[in-house]
């Protein structure tokens, strides 16, 4: 009869925990030069998703506000990279200085996300877990559902497109408040080229995500509209 250790040692959340762990070694062995030019491939290869078309350029990609028809820009929900995480801080800096308004996560007591808007570099402020915060008003839970991209940390993802996060639970909070909400917002994954894999475990509450963006490209598990909306 086999005790709860070993059933978990080849269920798929114990699976999950050993890839996480093997993983984190190895963002762990990274040299910051690496982390850094990461973030600068990261910015250039997000930006050139569908969702981000003529961001940079001028030309959009505004969508109409529904009551008074004015072209309002759009909203990206995105996070500050901490530690050996592929580094967004170039990112949230171009998405910034194109107008794009940028929600990030301020982690909460049981660990769900609330949400306030970037003001830059300067604004935010050191939180628990060695995380940087928006130090602005905070919007609630629901604002991430207003986000036309929700960009996504992560460990790995795999052909499927189903994306292995820390364990503890905050985006796939975030991942189901989306999906209760019929929210049409793209999810993309952050990444290190290594980091995209055959298979990752699966449990059923794992959502997929619709891209992967590392620094040498961007991996598509969904084909965007046309519109890139």
């Amino acid at each position: 009869m086999n005790s709860g250790h070993d059933s978990d040692h080849g269920s798929d959340h114990g699976r999950k925990r050993r890839l996480r762990r093997d993983l984190l070694e190895v963002r762990r062995s990274l040299p910051p030069d690496v982390v850094a030019a990461t973030g600068e491939s990261l910015a250039r290869r997000t930006l050139e998703l569908a969702e981000f078309r003529s961001v940079e350029s001028g030309e959009g990609p505004e969508k109409p506000d529904e009551s008074s028809g004015a072209a309002v820009p759009p909203t990206v929900a995105a996070y500050v990279s901490i530690g050996n995480e592929p580094s967004t801080r170039p990112l949230l800096e171009r998405l910034r200085a194109a107008g794009v308004r940028v929600l990030l996560p301020v982690l909460l007591p049981d660990n769900d996300l609330e949400w306030a808007v970037y003001e830059g570099a300067e604004r935010l402020v050191r939180a628990g877990w060695g995380l940087l915060e928006p130090g602005g008003e905070r919007l609630g839970l629901e604002a991430v559902t207003e986000a036309d991209v929700v960009l996504l940390p992560g460990l790995a993802v795999d052909r499927r497109g189903l994306r292995l996060g820390r364990g503890g639970g905050s985006y796939d909070r975030v991942l189901a408040r989306l999906e209760r909400a019929a929210s049409p917002a793209a999810l993309v994954v952050l990444l290190y080229d290594a980091e995209v894999l055959d298979e990752v475990p699966a449990e059923a509450h794992d959502r997929p995500v619709d891209a992967a963006v590392t620094p040498s490209g961007v991996h598509r598990f969904r084909t965007p509209p046309p519109d890139g909306s």
